[in-house]
């Protein structure tokens, strides 16, 4: 009897802990700046920074309900190099050889500046096709049927293509 005690006593407990923990959500694999210029550096593929500030309520809620959706995550980590960027970063931040630097009079780093061409919004998802390429902010909080638009027309480099006017007529969502 004492060994099964020692045998089922682990065991329960493990099932316990399981039963009560909530499953894994996917995650996005989220670099820094500086991870994403050496990523890109072996492999060029297109660039979603999602600019947020700490004290956005928004912003959690896309992460909780947008960006840890499964196709949301599996998309954009198949096609992108994904970025969070807090636009109220103290930090200088260099990307494709330029110096960013907290602006104290904004009270924002001059990348989410640039990024968000001076239009401060959050949560904004910023889409760059490339490293140098002009950015194309969409301010505000999407649903992940709101995203997929954008990611496949960032993502299917149909960018290079048609208008985003012209990609939306054929369109045909799925999430």
């Amino acid at each position: 009897m004492q060994k099964v005690k020692y045998f089922f006593g682990p065991l329960l407990i493990i099932l316990i802990v399981s039963a009560f923990s909530s499953p894994s959500k996917p995650k996005i694999k989220w670099l820094t700046v500086e991870e994403l210029q050496i990523a890109y550096a072996r492999e060029a593929r297109p660039i979603l920074i999602d600019v947020y500030t700490s004290w956005c309520g928004w912003c959690k809620v896309m992460d909780r309900d947008t960006y840890s959706k499964q196709t949301v995550a599996d998309y954009i980590n198949t096609h992108y190099y994904a970025v969070k960027l807090d636009a109220e970063s103290t930090s200088s931040i260099s990307l494709n050889g330029k110096k960013y630097n907290f602006l104290q009079s904004t009270g924002t780093n001059e990348l989410a500046n640039y990024l968000l061409a001076g239009q401060m919004a959050y949560p904004t998802t910023v889409f760059l096709s490339s490293l140098d390429a002009r950015p194309a902010p969409l301010a505000g909080y999407l649903k992940p049927n709101e995203l997929e638009a954008p990611l496949k027309y960032y993502g299917e480099a149909a960018n290079k293509r048609m208008s985003f006017d012209d990609y939306m007529k054929t369109f045909n969502g799925s999430w």
